[in-house]
């Protein structure tokens, strides 16, 4: 790059910068909220202010959030399996190699077990990771409702939601409990009940390593002096590592314990 296009990309930063002090600093004071940073705080949390009416049930936007990502992933899988898959070829182009190399990590994951019911592992951490991932990311689209008591509400990934979060660690022990059964029978239950920690540490890691991200964003997007590009970044980045870490982790411990619990007894 030569000095002239150098000098040119540094009056257009300085000109950027320039502009977001001056709208830092003369916007300073003027917004109004009408709740108070606590009541946002609080409610990110638990979810007990901005409630929505969700057919007729006064229901956390989390738990709202939750069936949509269901929905969209359950309308995503189905057309990609009507349109997509009968036109595969033995060449695969960029999105087959996409979907056949995310289908390959949870299957590896699986045979990495050592169990004999890797297929209905790499189903469940498959779908469990898609899950996590799909859910946490739509945070980033800013979907909004409109809430019982009239404010608009954005979704929030639904295991920041501490019931979601729960729900999610409770189905994953019960489903390392089947796998116990199915493989070592009576043996596999007491294995896996040894473990009755597992579905708390499960739970509490997603719904921490979320609802961090999630109040940090709220944070910054409060304070009209922080709500200047940061929150675009801070939303982006915060959102990304916890989808990916939270998918991958999950169905890290899932695999783990599931091979631990279904491996028969090695007698000497």
């Amino acid at each position: 790059m030569d000095k002239r296009k150098r000098k040119t990309m540094l009056v257009i930063f300085g000109c950027i910068a320039a502009v977001l002090l001056a709208g830092i600093f003369l916007t300073k004071g003027e917004a109004t909220h009408s709740e108070s940073i606590q009541t946002v705080m609080r409610d990110a949390v638990l979810h007990d202010v901005n409630r929505i009416n969700f057919f007729g049930f006064d229901s956390s936007p989390g738990l709202v959030s939750g069936y949509v990502t269901t929905v969209a992933i359950a309308i995503i899988a189905i057309l990609i399996r009507v349109f997509m898959i009968p036109r595969f070829k033995m060449i695969p182009g960029r999105l087959q190699s996409i979907i056949e190399a995310l289908v390959d990590t949870f299957d590896n994951m699986s045979i990495n077990s050592g169990t004999e019911s890797s297929g209905l592992l790499g189903a469940y951490i498959f779908a469990a990771g898609v899950y996590i991932f799909t859910g946490t990311m739509g945070e980033l689209l800013g979907l909004q409702v409109i809430a019982a008591n009239g404010n608009s509400v954005s979704l929030p990934a639904p295991l920041s939601d501490i019931n979601g979060a729960i729900m999610m660690g409770c189905t994953s022990y019960l489903f390392i409990m089947l796998g116990g059964i199915m493989n070592n029978g009576p043996r596999g239950a007491l294995l896996t009940l040894k473990e009755y920690s597992l579905p708390i540490s499960m739970s509490f890691r997603l719904f921490g390593a979320l609802l961090s991200g999630a109040l940090v964003t709220e944070l910054v997007y409060y304070y009209t002096e922080l709500s200047f590009v940061l929150p675009v970044l801070v939303a982006v980045m915060f959102t990304c590592l916890h989808a990916l870490i939270q998918a991958y982790v999950l169905t890290m411990l899932v695999s783990l314990f599931f091979g631990e619990v279904s491996k028969p007894k090695v007698r000497h």
